[in-house]
């Protein structure tokens, strides 16, 4: 049967790197599977305003990154109260729709688009708020990023919700969206995930030796997160293994640890923002950082346990608990005991194997390509 996926608009924003990602990745994914297909992937406010991506975008990581506590109180708060959520989804979208809405109408009426996939809530918004005030006559979708579901992505006017896990079904029933509405896909990750790799090889090409246990320590995108900290005491414990680091983009953070290496006991390999983290993943035995949706279910598509530190409040504190309790992640509380933790656990092997494998059973390394075909899926029953 011939596809109806002809035109795809993917729409997101730079927050981190993981919500870009999920949306390239679903970009490459039609491309794969539907060559004749056009698809744009759009960063929302990058292209349709750079006041509200200074603004609004760099307000908001910088709540992260200074004032965490801050951000987690606002996020349990409108978490818990729906009307504060709502209210704030009014002003916040009010603001965001006005300054986004110009620029962005013009660039959907140009390519003419047969729908609108969002994986970040803010431009979701934008969408809904076209097409409630007849801008647009497109359906909308979004593919949630997280293994938990805030109130932010909540609207009536969405034709379908793409989920991490089906524990997730739960929440979307308290908002009142029906179970048609929802399917779950896994978070959708790049398809190269989902490919074999030579461990090896791949050992051998990084510079690492090929027998010695080899740790993935992860800040996210931006590089948050205790990175120092974990680096120089993984890179000093008295248990031999060897580390693959990355900064993304924080490159003072990268400029440090590029410095502090060769101090250190154990082999230590520190990049910046890659294209290859899929090998890097797949060179590794287990990965330590944040709990950033994306990259925990990149992690767990190459059956990687997960030792989790200091997750920002909010929503990587609830994928870290979701993890937690599937057994595929260890939360770190104390940054103090991470050498402990993992000195434990590599010398009794069945304990990583049993992470691993729940990883591997949860995993859904096909996310992207279940999201487009789902997406194909929907457009033939509407005819």
């Amino acid at each position: 049967m011939k596809s109806k996926l002809e035109r795809v608009l993917i729409l997101s924003v730079t927050v981190g790197a993981g919500h870009m990602r999920a949306a390239e990745a679903i970009g490459k994914t039609v491309r794969q599977v539907y060559p004749a297909a056009e698809v744009a992937v759009l960063d929302t406010f990058r292209y349709a305003s750079p006041l509200v991506n200074k603004l609004v975008l760099g307000t908001y990581i910088k709540m992260l990154k200074f004032s965490p506590f801050v951000y987690g109180f606002l996020y349990r708060q409108s978490e818990q109260d729906h009307s504060m959520s709502d209210f704030s989804k009014q002003k916040l979208g009010g603001l965001i729709n006005k300054l986004a809405t110009p620029k962005l109408a013009e660039f959907i009426n140009r390519i003419n688009p047969q729908l609108i996939l969002c994986t970040h809530p803010f431009p979701l918004g934008v969408a809904i708020a076209m097409k409630e005030k007849g801008d647009i006559d497109l359906p909308l979708f979004a593919a949630i990023t997280d293994f938990t579901v805030h109130s932010f992505w909540i609207y009536p006017g969405v034709s379908c919700y793409f989920i991490g896990a089906e524990d997730l079904r739960q929440q979307f029933q308290g908002y009142g969206i029906e179970d048609s509405r929802v399917r779950v896909t896994g978070i959708p990750i790049d398809p190269a995930f989902a490919l074999p790799y030579d461990r090896t090889a791949l050992r051998k090409n990084l510079g690492l030796e090929v027998d010695v246990p080899t740790v993935l320590i992860l800040g996210g995108g931006l590089g948050m997160g205790p990175l120092d900290a974990a680096v120089e005491l993984l890179g000093n414990c008295s248990t031999r293994c060897q580390l693959l680091v990355v900064a993304g983009t924080n490159r003072s953070l990268q400029s440090r640890l590029e410095k502090r290496v060769s101090h250190l006991a154990n082999r230590v390999k520190v990049f910046g923002y890659v294209g290859n983290i899929h090998e890097l993943t797949a060179a590794a035995d287990l990965m330590v950082g944040k709990a950033g949706g994306l990259t925990c279910a990149e992690a767990m598509a190459m059956g990687l346990p997960i030792f989790i530190t200091s997750p920002l409040p909010g929503q990587e504190e609830r994928n870290a608990d979701f993890l937690e309790s599937t057994r595929v992640a260890k939360k770190v509380s104390n940054i103090e005991e991470l050498p402990a933790i993992i000195q434990s656990h590599l010398a009794e092997p069945a304990r990583l194997e049993e992470m691993a494998q729940a990883a591997v059973k949860f995993s859904k390394p096909d996310a992207s390509r279940a999201v487009v075909e789902a997406l194909d899926e929907i457009l033939a029953v509407a005819g």
